[in-house]
């Protein structure tokens, strides 16, 4: 990332993959994956971009440095089954001062089509829940990916 899109809160494209396998619990009587689900996967996609960068949930709890979701935009495209092993693909599109917006996409293993995208931002906070600046730590560890 340049300093130019630091200033600017726009971030590169650097992307953060994980894998899951869909079970029995996360699909209706008819084997379909429910809906709600893939805001876990997502939750799990962004979590392990953090660990990616170094950073540890945890750890920033521990800090005083919360991340709520505040705002969550989805678009289902096509459904996922079970047993299928999903890929979730996470980057960061944009930082602001006291907030993340992470692009996620929802894929089937071996295949090309979006099975579902969305964007969530996330609010950084302490432990009052009170809005806070992104800590330049943080904002450095961006950078730096």
């Amino acid at each position: 990332m340049t300093i130019d899109e630091a200033m600017t809160g726009r971030m590169p494209a650097e992307v953060s993959r994980i894998r899951y396998r869909v079970c029995y619990e996360d699909t209706d009587a008819a084997g379909v994956v429910y809906y709600a689900n893939y805001l876990r996967y997502m939750e799990r996609g962004r979590n392990s971009y953090l660990r990616d960068l170094g950073m540890s949930v945890r750890k920033l709890q521990e800090e005083g440095v919360l991340f709520p979701v505040v705002e969550v935009n989805l678009r289902y495209r096509s459904p996922a089954f079970l047993e299928d092993e999903l890929i979730v693909e996470t980057r960061v599109a944009r930082m602001g001062p006291g907030s993340i917006l992470f692009d996620q996409r929802v894929f089937r293993e071996g295949e090309a089509d979006v099975l579902v995208e969305g964007t969530v931002r996330v609010a950084c906070v302490d432990r009052e829940m009170k809005p806070r600046r992104l800590p330049w730590k943080i904002k450095q560890l961006f950078i730096q990916y």
